[in-house]
């Protein structure tokens, strides 16, 4: 099977509308928390722990329902979160399944045998880069560098680093998760 990329810039498909998102009571609490360590008049460097560890983490990726919340909450322009949300890798601008596997595809990896094992997880799962799994259980998505240089190849499930990989590191690895 190709490896070949579908493409990642999911920023054209975002389909802009007014709706906000809502939370619960508990998420407002947690939100307002992590606000609370920041100046009244620098709410703004919540934005980064709200869209990661609240949005996506409560809605699954980071949607325009989520954004605009966020603008709301933070008095920001609703471009001002999204040109944060589309500049880090590890926001999901779409869906991705319970295990998201982000290969590092920068040149120490590279070098070191990342195209191999990219080709290798697809193959295994019968998907292409860009792509989720049937049943949702796998996504996988080529990322900038995870800074991990030393200790190439390397990729990323979750927030688990996998370093030194080999064919038959990522199949037990693939064969642990459920």
């Amino acid at each position: 099977m190709s490896t070949a990329a579908v493409p990642t810039d999911y920023t054209n498909r975002v389909l802009y509308s007014e709706e906000a998102a809502s939370f619960s009571p508990e998420v407002l609490a947690e939100m307002d928390a992590h606000i609370a360590k920041y100046p009244p008049d620098r709410k703004r460097s919540a934005l980064i722990p709200l869209l990661l560890l609240v949005v996506q983490r409560e809605r699954g990726y980071i949607d325009n329902a989520g954004v605009n919340f966020l603008a709301q909450k933070l008095e920001l322009e609703v471009t001002d979160v999204w040109e944060t949300a589309t500049f880090y890798s590890m926001f999901n601008m779409r869906p991705v399944g319970r295990h998201h596997i982000q290969i590092c595809k920068t040149l120490s990896c590279r070098v070191m045998g990342e195209p191999q094992i990219t080709e290798h997880i697809c193959n295994r799962l019968g998907i292409h880069v860009g792509e989720t799994t049937p049943d949702e259980r796998f996504t996988v998505s080529l990322v900038e560098c995870l800074g991990s240089c030393g200790t190439a190849p390397m990729m990323q499930i979750g927030f688990d680093y996998h370093e030194d990989l080999t064919p038959e590191k990522v199949d037990k690895l693939l064969d642990s998760l459920e």
